[in-house]
């Protein structure tokens, strides 16, 4: 082969396997994360002038793009302004998502999207239709401004009013913190997180607010807004809303009940009741603490395991699994319990193919979850209960942590890296951007049943 040939021979490998919409996103995402890195490795980025080790760089870049909320590095006190802004970008184009971003540009350039622009948008918004692809767009720019712009004027104002900040100093604290809340990202420019403002309702509700809107997701969004009548909501919707609210329930009542004479002792009642709420809706993937996550009981930070590995809903800010792939694995297992040939939700018929992306979606998960726990048992001494807790956060993008995150070896932060791009894009969105091509099988082989159980 000659060298004038070579450029043609990898375009002919290179391109095909980049017009498989997933890979292309997984791409984007990558790219973003080392600019993100290289601006954060900048001497201007740090208070101190003095740059940033590769490693830590890399790390913040990828919690903001992903949108998770891990630090190695203090956020308020070891970047400057300008690294601040660099990891509020992160945050704001992780949580619009890349292509979404490509397309609305692309748009306004053109004022049309080619196929290609449309399916690889599709793939990251999960919209159903090409047809809804422009529409779902300008829905997730609009929602996301306006949720952010409502939020950060109340935040700015009480830091403005209760705080004593400048006007500017306050309005930029309202902004990080509304756009980290809406995006579920939980970066705070505060050392201890909220813990300082556990008492505070004119900041915790608001954040609040901000998460669980974002954390719903943009199509149940859409439709909760488009239709008031329960009875014309989609399957999704009728799915997500209470399930959602349902493990937002549990997860309150659980640190009640479990931290009330720990890490709620010395709050009011009603303090008390406020820091619970806050606490049961943080772990589905927003990553605020208002209390000292490392010392609540072992119990709390289990029940937090789950809330983080199920997340919050399909095609939104929030990390996970998602609600409805932990919903529609519990009809398929009451569907088995109960015998029936067919899984049947809200009259209606749940397809072959969704049963097994939820099932793929879920085992891969805990596959992810234990591998990287398993890593980090054999480099770190920490115990299990906190590395579970740190591989979960990092997989559900959620930023919890019980404070070993900095104290991690090197290979123990990659470890958490790979989970967070991991758990951000998706186990199958990243099985699928790996694979060389689709097959398609031709033949079915002779049918036979193995013993189960």
């Amino acid at each position: 082969m000659t060298s004038l040939s070579k450029p043609a021979f990898l375009r002919r490998r290179l391109v095909p396997s980049l017009r498989h919409p997933a890979r292309v996103v997984v791409l984007a995402f990558a790219v973003a994360t080392l600019i993100g890195t290289a601006l954060l490795m900048l001497p201007m980025a740090t208070e101190s002038g003095a740059g940033t080790d590769p490693v830590a760089a890399l790390f913040t870049a990828v919690s903001a793009i992903c949108v998770t909320g891990l630090v190695v590095v203090d956020t308020p006190t070891h970047w400057s302004t300008f690294g601040e802004v660099v990891v509020l970008a992160l945050i704001q184009v992780g949580g619009f998502g890349i292509m979404t971003l490509a397309s609305l540009l692309t748009l306004l350039v053109s004022r049309r999207l080619g196929l290609r622009m449309q399916l690889t948008a599709q793939a990251e918004t999960k919209t159903l239709g090409l047809g809804d692809v422009r529409t779902v767009i300008g829905g997730v720019i609009v929602v996301s401004l306006v949720v952010e712009a409502v939020t950060a004027v109340f935040l700015g104002l009480r830091f403005l009013i209760g705080y004593g900040e400048s006007p500017a100093r306050a309005a930029y604290l309202g902004i990080f913190h509304a756009v980290s809340a809406f995006n579920n990202a939980g970066f705070a420019l505060y050392t201890d997180s909220m813990v300082g403002f556990a008492a505070d309702p004119w900041i915790c509700l608001p954040i609040l607010f901000a998460v669980i809107v974002g954390g719903l997701g943009f199509p149940v969004i859409f439709e909760l807004v488009r239709r008031r009548n329960r009875k014309r909501w989609s399957l999704h919707t009728r799915i997500t809303v209470p399930v959602y609210f349902g493990l937002l329930a549990l997860g309150t009542l659980a640190v009640l009940v479990l931290e009330w004479g720990n890490t709620l002792g010395k709050l009011d009642v009603h303090h008390k009741l406020l820091a619970g709420v806050f606490h049961g809706v943080m772990p589905r993937t927003a990553g605020f603490n208002s209390l000292n996550v490392g010392a609540m009981q072992p119990s709390t930070l289990l029940i937090n395991d789950v809330l983080m590995f199920i997340g919050g809903g399909s095609a939104g800010t929030a990390g996970g699994i998602k609600v409805t792939t932990f919903a529609l694995l519990g009809f398929v297992i009451l569907a088995e319990i109960r015998g029936e040939p067919t899984v049947h939700v809200m009259n209606r018929r749940l397809t072959d193919q969704v049963q097994r992306q939820a099932l793929t979606v879920a085992l891969l998960g805990v596959g992810a979850v234990m591998a990287g726990t398993i890593t980090l048992l054999s480099i770190s001494p920490f115990p299990l209960d906190d590395l579970l807790f740190e591989t979960t956060s990092a997989f559900g993008t959620v930023g919890m942590s019980t404070g070993i995150t900095a104290q991690l070896p090197a290979a123990g932060q990659l470890v958490l890296i790979a989970l967070m791009f991991i758990g951000r894009l998706g186990p199958i969105t990243l099985a699928s951007a790996l694979a060389l091509r689709d097959r398609a099988r031709r033949y079915e082989l002779p049918e036979e049943r193995p013993v189960v159980g």
